[in-house]
């Protein structure tokens, strides 16, 4: 991803929810508009092995959103986005990455000694 992407933020179009918030990322000349929802909560906790994303119906929607950008026709390979808890995550969360990657990764050996 161009580490040169530049945040703007954008008013809600009149067809959003009143009390939304979106964020415009321009992404090697891709517009990324990723939107959240007010009453969205979400929680990320790290329990060792495992991750857990908690949220309300409204959390998950807006997540869902995000994947459904980044998986949108000319987002390229390697585009991505922050959530923090500055950014989006309940207070105590760990910091979650969503990225888009198309190239196949070659799992063999991974884990294994031999």
């Amino acid at each position: 991803m161009n580490e040169d992407a530049r945040y703007e933020s954008t008013p809600a179009p009149s067809s959003a929810p009143p009390e939304s918030t979106q964020v415009t990322v321009a992404v090697d000349g891709a517009a990324l508009v990723f939107a959240w929802n007010s009453d969205a909560r979400i929680e990320v906790r790290n329990l060792g092995r495992e991750v857990v994303i908690e949220a309300n119906a409204a959390g998950l929607r807006t997540l869902a959103g995000h994947l459904q950008v980044l998986a949108g026709d000319g987002v390229p390979d390697g585009a991505h986005l922050h959530l923090e808890e500055s950014s989006g995550l309940e207070e105590g969360s760990v910091g979650l990455v969503l990225e888009r990657s198309d190239e196949e990764r070659d799992q063999r050996g991974q884990g294994t000694s031999g």
